[in-house]
């Protein structure tokens, strides 16, 4: 797979941003993803501007990956979603899978 030059990659985004909220995508895009990007900007959450996408169980979640703990506990507050674990995410052709609870809850 290649990459385009100066685009982060999967393993950039969890090392800078390692608190990762899953929200169910349907509830992620139009008024709501705009609503959540100018929550965001306003509180000063510190949010990935490119996150990414899984499924577990024929569900689709957007993940939102923040770089503090407090600004992921208040985007969960706000909105709602999962703590994602990136530990949990496929690998190699299931890369966008999300294995749920294999690695224990983030604390």
């Amino acid at each position: 797979m290649s990459r385009r030059k100066g685009e982060l990659t999967p393993a950039a985004i969890d090392r800078g941003w390692p608190f990762q909220i899953a929200l169910l995508a349907e509830l992620s895009g139009g008024k709501a993803g705009a609503e959540q990007a100018e929550f965001c900007e306003k509180q000063k959450l510190m949010r990935c501007v490119r996150g990414h996408t899984v499924f577990h169980e024929d569900r689709h979640y957007n993940v939102h990956c923040f770089a503090t703990r407090a600004g992921a506990q208040g985007f969960l507050e706000r909105f709602g979603g999962e703590l994602f674990d990136p530990r949990e995410r496929g690998r190699g052709a299931n890369w966008n899978r999300w294995y749920k609870g294999r690695s224990g809850a983030k604390e």
